[in-house]
Parts: structure tokens; sequence; C-alpha cells
């Protein structure tokens, strides 16, 4: 999931094709062996047509109903004056948005990221770990 500023401070949010048909952050499932920011340049690409970079996280958000975790990232895109397109079955819409006009129909939870990652609050970027080694008590670390 992520906030995607665009140059006059919007939001890139997606409509969905199924359920309500809301409106929502670009994202989806992190895959087997990806990391939580590759995952959200995919979802972007795949929804959006869009290639970007992350650049902060903003939030991490635990949702106990589906015992799942959000990861909000701000965005930046990687290519000069794209313009973002519905790509997949997934997506109808995708537009920026002014944060003072959020479209409807669209959650209080959507609500709350994107106004979190406006807000500018930030976490780490969170480090990239590889395959671990285990050291015994004889070596150095």
């Amino acid at each position: 999931m992520l906030t995607l500023p665009d140059e006059r401070g919007g939001v890139l949010l997606v409509r969905h094709t199924y359920g309500r048909k809301n409106w929502e952050l670009p994202g989806g499932v992190v895959e087997q062996g990806e990391s939580p920011m590759d995952g959200a340049v995919r979802a972007v690409q795949e929804e959006t047509g869009l290639f970007v970079a992350p650049t902060q996280l903003t939030g991490i958000y635990y949702d106990a109903d589906a015992d799942f975790l959000h990861f909000v990232f701000r965005c930046v895109p990687t290519g000069s004056g794209a313009v973002p397109r519905p790509e997949g079955a997934e997506v109808d819409e995708c537009a920026f948005w002014g944060p003072d006009s959020l479209p409807r129909p669209i959650s209080d939870f959507t609500l709350l990221r994107v106004r979190d990652g406006m807000a500018g609050g930030t976490y780490p970027m969170p480090t990239l770990v590889g395959s671990h080694q285990w050291l015994e008590e004889s070596e150095a670390s």
C-alpha cells in the first residue's frame, strides 16, 4: 500500500471493479520472497502503469480482523509526464486527487492512511536483510 504524491500534492487512488467499487490506495499482497517496497512498486505498475520509487515509509498498520499488515510508502514517479491509466481487471479508474477533494466511496481506513502519509510522519526505511548465517561462540561478530 502506498501514498503517491504528484507534483501538485495529489494522491494516487484506484477504483476497484469488485466489491463496493471503492477508491483505494494502489497495493496488494506481497509475493513470496518480495519486500514490501518491491511489492508496492509492482502493485502500482500493475494497477496504474506508473513506475515509481519509494522514498519514505509513512506508516505500518495492523488489521486484526484480517491478520494483515499494511505498509504505506510515499513514492515518486520515475518517468516524466507519466499519466496513470487502469491496468488489469481489478481497476476501473485511477487518478491523482487533492487531499481535500478525495472521491467517494472511500473507507475511513484509506482516509487515515492518506492523511498520515500527507502529514509527513515517517518511519525509518526498512533495512533489507538477506540470508542469515549463524556464528558459533568462538567466532567474532
